[in-house]
């Protein structure tokens, strides 16, 4: 792996002509990648920029029939899995996990986690992502990869024990190393965008002590907590019958119910079980594709959550399940669900997916970014208003939303860093040619 402490990435960048709220903006990013000025086009004040640009070392970008977002945010990722895609599909969830996607997971190494996890970066870029909530192995290798592409990241590593004790020891002494080797590693604390999280698998793959335990080491690292849970009907029956209380009730029993915590799928759930998660501040994120596609569940209660003050946020999961990383298409998802179960054309409106998905999310993680204002970290898209699911543009949330997906992207800046812009992203031929070696070694071990 290379090392890529020699990346800076610092610039500074001026937007011009860009749509930003139905109104044609110039946006200034300083070279610590703040955004320092939003201005109307025309105004007195715009004339002191264009100086600035047309005399100083500035990137400038013209935004002439496009619209300006801010960076999506994919709050439930397994990044590396791309190099799954395609892989054991058409499957219910526990013979999909015990018989096809952990066995092979055993085999993988640190340059497949690299690999993959490039892959997945570029494949986030290309479509308006700049920050992901991963879950996976290989810590350093996931690092390593999103120090080299520039997003954003809050990385923890899949933690399991299986109820064993011998198990339960070894993944806290590899979470207290894991941190370490974090705080010390060049490329991490070089990148204020790489943060370090906790990720215990789900309540049937982790017991209720190391569950205790991991909480506990996050509260005194001040650190993020992601981990599955109510994914399907089968787990909350489980649940009852080995610890005598549905999933949610049985995490509230345990303690460990805290706003630095995110839960991931939360598709099976009763009222009072939102009221608690409610008065605990957890976050949770809606994962429509991988929910429909592994049957795990549709009646996501995404409007019930929000009314009730939990924070709801959307995610893909990972590729073997949802089979892309498109933020944009599980916004779609994500809504058009929400109307169907409920028989509701009013339900999870555009707007709120759209706020899900940037300012909700980046609430959740404290990242100063998710709204486009000054004062806050520049992560935003450039959406391309010429592409035909954009005419007529009578509403380009809608637009966005419904008829879009991630190929409307056409530039992506990350704390200020330029990642892509006319769709282009530099190297990724050879990242692609990377992965898909690693795919093919990997599947030819099974």
């Amino acid at each position: 792996m290379r090392n890529f402490t020699e990346i800076t990435g610092k610039m500074s960048i001026y937007i011009r002509n860009v749509l930003l709220d139905g109104e044609l903006k110039n946006i200034y990013i300083d070279e610590d990648g703040i955004i320092k000025s939003v201005i109307h086009v025309g105004e007195t004040y715009e004339n002191r920029f264009e100086e600035i640009a047309c005399s100083h070392d500035i990137t400038l970008i013209d935004g002439t029939n496009k619209a300006v977002i801010p960076g999506l945010i994919n709050m439930h990722t397994h990044a590396a899995m791309t190099l799954f895609r395609g892989y054991a599909d058409d499957m219910p969830l526990k013979s999909w996990l015990e018989e096809k996607i952990w066995p092979l997971e055993t085999k993988l190494t640190e340059e497949d986690v690299y690999q993959g996890t490039r892959l997945a970066c570029l494949e986030m870029i290309k479509s308006g992502t700049t920050t992901f909530f991963d879950m996976y192995y290989h810590l350093d290798a996931t690092a390593a990869a999103v120090a080299e592409m520039g997003l954003r990241a809050f990385l923890s590593e899949a933690c399991f024990d299986f109820f064993r004790q011998d198990l339960m020891e070894k993944s806290k002494r590899r979470i207290e190393e894991g941190y370490k080797r974090f705080l010390s590693n060049a490329d991490c604390q070089m990148k204020r965008t790489i943060r370090y999280a906790s990720g215990p698998h789900a309540i049937y793959s982790v017991s209720g002590e190391l569950l205790q335990w991991v909480f506990a080491f996050a509260k005194d690292n001040n650190i993020m907590i992601q981990m599955h849970l109510a994914e399907t009907e089968q787990e909350t029956a489980n649940c009852v019958e080995n610890f005598g209380l549905t999933p949610v009730r049985y995490l509230h029993r345990l303690g460990i119910l805290s706003p630095n915590l995110v839960l991931a799928h939360v598709v099976h759930i009763d009222d009072e079980e939102i009221k608690i998660l409610a008065d605990a501040g957890v976050g949770v994120v809606h994962n429509p594709a991988s929910n429909m596609k592994l049957a795990s569940g549709y009646r996501f209660k995404f409007k019930e959550m929000k009314e009730a003050g939990i924070r709801v946020t959307l995610g893909t999961d990972g590729c073997a399940s949802s089979n892309s990383l498109d933020m944009i298409e599980a916004m779609k998802l994500a809504s058009l669900l929400g109307k169907a179960w409920r028989k509701d054309p009013e339900a999870l409106a555009c707007d709120e997916m759209l706020a899900a998905a940037t300012k909700t999310a980046a609430d959740i993680l404290q990242t100063d970014t998710g709204i486009i204002m000054e004062g806050m970290r520049a992560d935003l898209c450039l959406i391309d208003l010429c592409a035909p699911v954009f005419t007529p543009n009578h509403n380009f949330v809608s637009n966005l939303v419904y008829a879009a997906n991630g190929n409307c992207v056409d530039t992506v800046v990350c704390d200020g860093r330029l990642l892509m812009q006319n769709r282009k992203v530099e190297g990724e031929g050879e990242i692609l040619e990377h992965a898909a070696r690693s795919a093919r070694n990997l599947m030819g071990k099974r």
